[in-house]
């Protein structure tokens, strides 16, 4: 029986300069002494030389309206849709620099729903 691989999807944020502050501020953080991030946040660059942060599950947390990760705060989230199925599994938040900006996006494994007995 196959399970479901894991889906990233787009997230749509607010930028303000307080938040590109602070992830330019944890990027030369991580230049620096990669072990001065917070406890579930992984740096890396991209072939390209492009900065890359990882969330892990453990540190971030969505609510309604905005992602709050640590050591960065919280980032407004553009509408009202749940960011993820409920149920899912190994949530992992990724932002990477870009040539037109950051982009947000979260990667999960989906729930898996099991029909038994089903006749």
């Amino acid at each position: 029986m196959g399970h479901a691989k894991s889906c990233e999807v787009g997230l749509a944020v607010k930028i303000t300069e307080d938040l590109l502050k602070r992830l330019d501020d944890l990027r030369h953080a991580w230049k620096r002494d990669p072990s001065t991030l917070p406890k579930g946040l992984s740096c890396s660059e991209s072939k390209e030389g492009r900065f890359v942060l990882m969330a892990a599950e453990a540190a971030f947390v969505t609510i309604p309206g905005a992602c709050v990760i640590t050591g960065i705060g919280a980032i407004e989230l553009v509408g009202s849709a749940p960011v993820f199925e409920e149920g899912a599994n190994s949530k992992a938040l990724i932002l990477k620099a870009t040539p037109e900006g950051w982009k947000f996006s979260v990667k999960f494994v989906p729930p898996i729903i099991r029909e038994r007995n089903v006749k």
